[in-house]
């Protein structure tokens, strides 16, 4: 499960560069030097200026928020994850950021990790965080303890490991062979054993998926991109 951040943990700042001034020996006023003709007749500093910059203010902070929008709803999103289901690949905390772009012109994989809401039938509000086993046409079987993709074992060097660094076998529910429609994805937890995933609500359909994680940037010092392993 994850969790989508929100401000301020969101909110960036970047350095203002201000106008340089030169700096010069002040030269004595001119006795005869007559006022300018636009000035006030009181002597009162015109409130037009004062305008000019609050709209110019106004206006950058609304061409921010506006890229900031199409930023967090058509490129990339961060999400936080909150559950032990991508164990050891991710920890509960980890944030990481989501490419939302990428798939209308390179479709999501086999081994990628994807964010995507929840289905209904699972109860959960939130989006969840899971790796693709298996695409439209696939044929996806768990079977000894494996996971068969068009009746070839997977290699899945991402799964949770034991203390004695054993991958726990991967076991199916009620249901152990399933085959994936056309325009949807079938995605399994990398901790298997405490995973709620397509095994029991079956696949996924592709218009539910938020994107793609492309990089943990949280804690830093596992800063880095989400590697997806070759088929």
């Amino acid at each position: 499960m994850l969790k989508e951040m929100t401000s301020p943990t969101r909110t960036r700042t970047r350095p203002v560069t201000l106008p340089s001034a030169t700096v010069g020996a002040l030269d004595p006023k001119p006795a005869d030097t007559a006022a300018p003709d636009d000035a006030p007749a009181d002597g009162k500093v015109s409130r037009r200026g004062g305008l000019g910059c609050v709209a110019e203010i106004v206006e950058t902070l609304a061409l921010t928020l506006i890229i900031f929008f199409v930023i967090q709803n058509f490129v990339a999103q961060p999400f936080q994850v909150q559950q032990d289901s991508m164990d050891r690949t991710f920890a509960p905390g980890d944030y990481v950021l989501v490419d939302r772009l990428s798939h209308l012109w390179s479709p999501y994989a086999r081994g990628q990790v994807v964010v995507f809401q929840a289905p209904a039938s699972s109860g959960l509000d939130e989006p969840l965080i899971k790796r693709v086993i298996g695409v439209g046409g696939d044929t996806v079987e768990v079977r000894d303890g494996q996971v068969l993709i068009n009746g070839i074992v997977r290699d899945e060097p991402y799964l949770f490991q034991d203390a004695g660094g054993i991958a726990q076998p991967t076991v199916a529910n009620d249901q152990s062979r399933w085959v994936v429609p056309d325009g949807d994805l079938f995605v399994m937890g990398d901790h298997r054993d405490v995973s709620e995933d397509s095994r029991v609500f079956g696949p996924i359909p592709i218009s539910s998926v938020i994107g793609r994680g492309v990089i943990r940037y949280w804690p830093l010092s596992e800063l880095g991109i989400i590697a997806t392993p070759s088929d």
